[in-house]
């Protein structure tokens, strides 16, 4: 059997997942630390055979190190991988070496099964699945406009010009968290009343969007968490990369998947693996040049 353990926010993925036992919270904004060695108290409390860390970030690896687990697993750059069973090196994925953050986790596992990483997949109940059917009475797509980094976000007016070009009979969701529902209103508003478009941010949980995600023709999501539970349900998805790169191992891993970034090579791209509050060089040309006409070829060929 197999526990997860996530950042208290994060648990509505793994609602009724099949395959884990229990989940393990860690809420980090309330009592950081006190929560951490509760956390430590339950863990060694439960005698794992395998605890695996995929984080680089001390506060995990001081719980996997003294986890009390007969062999532990973890990348070597995380501080207290001196004391894994198992450290194993974090490769850095590059344009000329291109390593997909699975094929990097995998690693962690690998003498247990095989080099071949799995693709993430979510598991939506037939409860979750119920939920959202009644979105699904004619074809949709969905968007998910926002990002917490600025340079990863495709910019506002650019999802309305998007948005203005689409056939008013195609019906919109967009989805993301409650503090994303004013861009949504605001997008909404300026693409024009008459058009088919709904807001369901902070209406969902983070699995029914998921669940609503599986069946819509197209979504179009930017280098982020939208972008890995379309893939996680095979969806169809639209990866918009403004500062950032595919190269860098997170892009999407759906059957049917289409990348859409500036036509024009830039110097300044990609200008960091996470992004940035506001584009270095005050242009953000990586995501102005980008065309209304690039995304509406994905639908299309997804069609066709």
């Amino acid at each position: 059997m197999i526990d997860f353990m996530l950042r208290k926010g994060n648990e509505s993925l793994l609602d009724e997942h099949p395959y884990i036992r229990k989940i393990l919270i860690w809420d980090k904004k309330e009592q950081k630390y006190g929560g951490l060695f509760r956390l430590m108290k339950t863990v060694r409390g439960n005698r794992y055979d395998l605890v695996v860390n995929m984080q680089r970030f001390g506060a995990t690896g001081f719980l996997t190190a003294f986890s009390g687990a007969k062999e532990t697993s973890g990348f070597d750059k995380n501080p207290f991988s001196f004391l894994f069973s198992r450290r194993i090196p974090h490769i850095i994925s590059t344009p000329e070496l291109p390593l997909h953050e699975t094929d990097r986790n995998q690693m962690l596992i690998a003498h247990l099964t095989d080099h071949k990483a799995a693709r993430p997949r979510l598991y939506p109940s037939v409860k979750v699945m119920q939920s959202v059917a009644h979105f699904k009475d004619q074809p949709y797509i969905c968007i998910a406009p926002a990002s917490v980094w600025f340079t990863k976000q495709y910019p506002r007016e650019k999802w309305i010009s998007f948005l203005k070009a689409l056939p008013i009979s195609l019906r919109v969701y967009i989805i993301g968290a409650p503090s994303d529902a004013a861009l949504a209103d605001d997008i909404i508003r300026e693409a024009g009343a008459n058009k088919n478009i709904v807001s369901l941010c902070g209406k969902l949980s983070l699995l029914q969007s998921a669940a609503l995600q599986q069946d819509a023709r197209m979504n179009f999501v930017n280098d982020s968490g939208p972008m890995h539970f379309a893939s996680a349900v095979n969806a169809p998805v639209t990866a918009i990369y403004c500062s950032t790169v595919p190269s860098f191992g997170f892009g999407p891993l759906s059957d049917q998947r289409f990348i859409v970034e500036s036509p024009v090579p830039l110097e300044c791209r990609p200008c960091g693996l996470h992004g940035h509050h506001a584009c270095p060089l005050g242009h953000f040309n990586c995501a102005n040049f980008i065309r209304d006409e690039q995304l509406l070829r994905s639908i299309s060929e997804w069609t066709n």
